[in-house]
């Protein structure tokens, strides 16, 4: 097909498939859909992909072959990874870390200010850590723990974590998605970080002003409901403030800058040691359920089951028990599976050639300077819910634009920030990504509830084409050489 009008009509109609079968998965299953039928839509759509691209633009199958292995190969630390989360999970739960976090936290966070404190924590603690995945999967779990003590909702609490843990993420020298994007740009990464600042920084502010806004509005919980939650924790977990040695061990290995992988597998074992000292009672409850002979062998089969296993503890007070069910290796399995089909699908989208022709679609806006950062912030937004994979979406978005960019006068700095604004932050509010399924996942929370509240990913983004509109620090090549 030489037609470019018509090679960029077909690259639409897997998109639009893939659109329409989600459309369908989430009228019929609900929040189901992301246990096994969004994972066929993503299937059925790279099927559409091939068909199409095999007869019509020629592209052989090792092509396809290829990118797929490579998409794969690009997620397989990132799996891992989620697997670690999930037994950070069970194991944190199950050790009295996060009960404990909860117990402490209502005493001395106010309701009032609680969203600005949440979203405000995970900042910090990302900035640390650089991984918004390992902030929400331990400080976020606590806090949504806290939250729900204090009468929040489930999707305006993870607003306020996710917001929180994506901004620090994003400015922080220690993420993966910050030097992947200042380093495929050429742009130094203290660079790339202080130029960010200027779209970033106001984005945290208004977040920051709306949740606390929130926060002030929200009445008052009810003492005797977050008497009930410290009163059923501390009968059920033995709490003492020793437990926060395993936050503060995971939280100086990050400060050593050591790699995430480590960090997390070191996590999860000083928090098995931890629930085998202080609560021998509940790991042996959980090891009987599956295992007999010895008490040592109960006592390893409770400590292996809180780390692989999905568990729950019963207390009688259903609003806690929701609290006290930790997913474990197990319960990340459908986000693995997710992730394995939609880089099957983006593979296959980057195979066939599509995602440069969609991109066509763009370049009549790119000639003033507004438009140009407005089609690079969409086709990062947009490329998260066709590739389904942030490192996917930063790197072919800087590709796309990388030459416009350089034909434009413009910096590069200018280029990977608007990247970062868009492929970044909006991953997590598409259902079927990667960081979306994930963070659903992890909180228990599902994409549509909390994606609402997340200011700072919805805000980040369109302040990118405003701080472009009005030029602030925006320096063409051009502009500067006649000066």
């Amino acid at each position: 097909m030489k037609s470019s009008v018509g090679r960029i009509l077909v690259s639409l109609v897997p998109v639009v498939v893939l659109v329409v079968l989600l459309a369908l998965d989430i009228s019929i299953f609900g929040s189901d859909s992301i246990l096994g039928p969004s994972q066929v839509a993503l299937l059925a759509a790279s099927g559409v992909c091939i068909l199409l691209a095999s007869w019509l633009f020629k592209t052989p199958w090792k092509e396809f072959e290829e990118s797929i292995k490579g998409n794969l190969a690009d997620v397989a630390s990132a799996i891992i990874i989620l697997l670690l989360i999930g037994a950070i999970s069970g194991t944190w739960t199950m050790s009295g870390v996060v009960p404990a976090f909860i117990y402490y936290g209502v005493n001395f966070i106010s309701p009032k200010v609680f969203l600005l404190t949440a979203c405000l924590i995970c900042a910090v603690v990302s900035v640390m850590t650089g991984s918004s995945w390992t902030t929400i999967a331990t400080i976020g779990v606590a806090l949504l723990g806290i939250g729900k003590a204090e009468g929040f909702s489930d999707g305006m609490i993870a607003g306020a974590i996710i917001s929180g843990a994506y901004f620090g993420d994003k400015i922080s020298p220690l993420s993966d998605t910050t030097v992947m994007a200042s380093s495929v740009n050429k742009v130094p990464l203290f660079t790339h970080i202080k130029y960010m600042l200027y779209t970033t920084g106001p984005s945290m502010v208004i977040t920051l002003i709306i949740f606390t806004v929130l926060g002030l509005s929200h009445g008052e919980a009810e003492a005797s409901q977050i008497g009930l939650y410290r009163e059923v924790l501390a009968s059920k977990f033995h709490i003492t403030p020793w437990l926060m040695l395993v936050p503060l061990i995971t939280v100086v290995l990050i400060a050593r800058r050591m790699p995430a992988l480590p960090v997390l597998a070191i996590s999860v074992v000083t928090a098995a040691a931890a629930a085998l000292i202080f609560q021998p009672g509940i790991i042996e409850g959980i090891g009987a359920k599956v295992a007999d002979g010895s008490h040592a062998r109960i006592m390893l089969a409770g400590t292996v089951e809180s780390i692989y296993n999905t568990v729950s503890l019963e207390t009688g007070h259903p609003q806690v028990d929701g609290l006290l069910c930790s997913r474990g290796m197990v319960g990340m399995l459908n986000t693995v599976f997710l992730i394995f089909c939609a880089m099957v699908f983006g593979g296959c989208m980057r195979a066939s050639g599509m995602i440069l022709q969609l991109a066509r679609l763009l370049t009549p806006f790119t000639r003033s300077r507004t438009g140009l950062v407005a089609s690079t912030v969409v086709t990062g937004t947009t490329l998260n819910g066709i590739v389904s994979d942030q490192y996917l979406s930063i790197l072919l978005t800087s590709n796309i634009f990388g030459n416009v960019y350089k034909k434009g006068g413009y910096e590069d700095r200018l280029l990977s920030r608007s990247v970062e604004d868009s492929a970044t932050v909006t991953s997590p509010l598409y259902p079927w990504s990667s960081c979306g399924m994930t963070q659903a996942t992890i909180l228990s929370v599902p994409t549509l509830a909390y994606a609402p509240f997340c200011f700072f990913n919805l805000i980040s983004p369109l302040m990118s084409i405003v701080i472009a509109a009005i030029g602030w620090k925006v320096v063409r090549k051009k502009d500067a050489d006649c000066q």
